[in-house]
C-alpha cells in the first residue's frame, strides 16, 4: 500500500464514529475516559467480544453481523488495515461494531476488569523467535492481562494456521491447568467446529488454504 492511499484512509478514519484512537499518553497516564464504560458507548448492556489483531477486520464485522445480541470490537494498531472493515460497517449500517487504535498490551489500561465476555485471536503471528516470544499473544503474560478484563465466564478464542502456535498454546494451558474446552487440529477436515470458526473467513486465511495448510481452532478459559 502506497503512502498516499495510509494516509487518505488515516485521515477517513478520524471521521468515522465507529473508530477510536486513544493516544499512548492519554492510556498510560490513565485518562482513557471508556475504561469500564464501554456499554455507554455502544448505548446498551450487551456483552462485549475484542478481536486482538483484527487487521482488515473482516472477523470483527462477521461476527457482529451474525449477531446483534453483542457488541464486536476489533483492536489493533494498524489503522490503515482495518478502516476496511471500519467503513464497510458503517457502509452496512453495523451498529455493533467498533474498532481502536492500539498496542494489544495495552488492553488492560482500556477495558475494565470483567468487561469483556470473549476474545478472539485470529492468525497472529506466532513469533517463533525466541527473542520475539514477548510478543506471543498467547503467553503467560498475555493471559494474564486476559483474565483480568475477562468476565467469570469469558472465553478466549485462538484461530490459527500455525501449527507451532496451536501446540504451544495448549501445552501452556494444560501446564497451567486451564480449562480447554474445544480444540481441533484441522477445522475443515475434522467436524465439531463451531459455525463462526467455519463460517468467516479472514483474507489472510482464504490465502492459507490455497496453500493447503491446515486450519486449527482451540476455545479455552484463562481462569
Amino acid at each position: 500500500m502506497g503512502s498516499k492511499n495510509k494516509l487518505k484512509r488515516f485521515r477517513e478514519n478520524e471521521t468515522f464514529k465507529n473508530v477510536i484512537q486513544p493516544t499512548r499518553e492519554e492510556i498510560a497516564e490513565g485518562k482513557f475516559s471508556m475504561k469500564g464504560k464501554w456499554s455507554e458507548y455502544f448505548g446498551n448492556d450487551n456483552p462485549i467480544v475484542l478481536e486482538l489483531g483484527c487487521g482488515k477486520g473482516e472477523y470483527t464485522v462477521g461476527l457482529a453481523k451474525w449477531d446483534n445480541s453483542k457488541n464486536y470490537i476489533g483492536v489493533d494498531i494498524k489503522g490503515a488495515r482495518f478502516w476496511r472493515g471500519a467503513k464497510s460497517a458503517i457502509e452496512d449500517n453495523i451498529d455493533n461494531v467498533a474498532f481502536l487504535r492500539t498496542q494489544i498490551e495495552l488492553i488492560d489500561k482500556l477495558f475494565a476488569e470483567n468487561e469483556v465476555s470473549e476474545i478472539w485471536i485470529t492468525f497472529p503471528d506466532p513469533q517463533i523467535k525466541y527473542k520475539r516470544t514477548k510478543h506471543r499473544l498467547t503467553n503467560e503474560s498475555f493471559l494474564e492481562k486476559y483474565k483480568l478484563i475477562l468476565n467469570q465466564d469469558g472465553v478466549v478464542n485462538l484461530k490459527t494456521d500455525s501449527e507451532f502456535m496451536h501446540g504451544y498454546t495448549l501445552g501452556l494451558l494444560h501446564g497451567k491447568g486451564l480449562e480447554v474446552i474445544y480444540a481441533n487440529h484441522d477445522v475443515y477436515k475434522n467436524e465439531g467446529s463451531p459455525k463462526e470458526v467455519l463460517g468467516i473467513q479472514t483474507f489472510y486465511e482464504k490465502q492459507y488454504l490455497e496453500k493447503g495448510k491446515p486450519i486449527t481452532y482451540i476455545k479455552f478459559r484463562v481462569s
